[in-house]
């Protein structure tokens, strides 16, 4: 599958940019097949912390909502995978814009509705309005459309939007994303530790396999 790259004119903050380059360099990462015993797939492991619980596989895409290659991932991939794994399978996503000129609010919406308890309805009619109905531009009497589709407070959403911590929220998965080396939309993690760029649906499977299996063996 392919996917969308960073923009050079989307990079991060000078604090970040020490941190990007020891990660881009190699420092820090290791190949999956070397230094993960019993893993299949193609995969690298990254030297974070493992947020694994046995019996489940916790993914996190990074992904732009503008991205066409990420819509593909939410509307086929995902639903696979889902089908696949079942509850033995956790998806979440963090805003990571890699998309030049595009402002961030689609993203906010989503971090808010998240903390509200809809985040993964907000995905879904997030990329459904970008990619199916051409909407660019979430100004205010859009997003009461898409916050009343969600059964949301308007005056409480749109408080919470001010507020600040939708903004503090898609910075963090920004930094995040780029101390694990992200380049291009999507790219998952697997259980915190595990990056996996070549995100075909059978990569994908084989490796949640593999995952699930070693915990049989435990």
């Amino acid at each position: 599958m392919k996917r969308c790259e960073k923009s050079r004119g989307l990079r991060a903050p000078a604090v970040f940019a020490a941190l990007t380059i020891m990660v881009a360099c190699g420092w820090g990462l290791s190949t999956g097949q070397a230094a993960t015993a019993g893993l299949k797939g193609k995969f690298i492991e990254l030297k974070e912390p493992s947020t694994h619980v046995s019996g489940k596989v916790k993914l996190t895409e990074f992904a732009d909502f503008y991205c066409p290659h990420c819509h593909r991932f939410e509307q086929e991939s995902i639903p696979l995978l889902k089908t696949e794994f079942g509850d033995r399978i956790e998806v979440t996503m963090v805003g990571f814009p890699v998309m030049p000129g595009k402002l961030p609010t689609a993203f906010e919406m989503y971090e808010q509705a998240k903390a509200m308890g809809k985040g993964d309805d907000m995905r879904r009619v997030l990329f459904r309005a970008i990619h199916k109905d051409r909407v660019q531009i979430f100004d205010k009497l859009m997003r009461e459309s898409y916050i009343k589709e969600m059964g949301l407070d308007v005056a409480a959403f749109e408080a919470g939007l001010a507020g600040g911590n939708p903004v503090k929220a898609l910075e963090a998965g920004k930094a995040w994303g780029l101390r694990v080396n992200v380049q291009q939309t999507p790219t998952v993690l697997l259980d915190g530790n595990i990056k996996v760029e070549a995100i075909d649906q059978e990569n994908l499977k084989t490796i949640i396999h593999s995952i699930l299996a070693a915990d049989g063996k435990k």
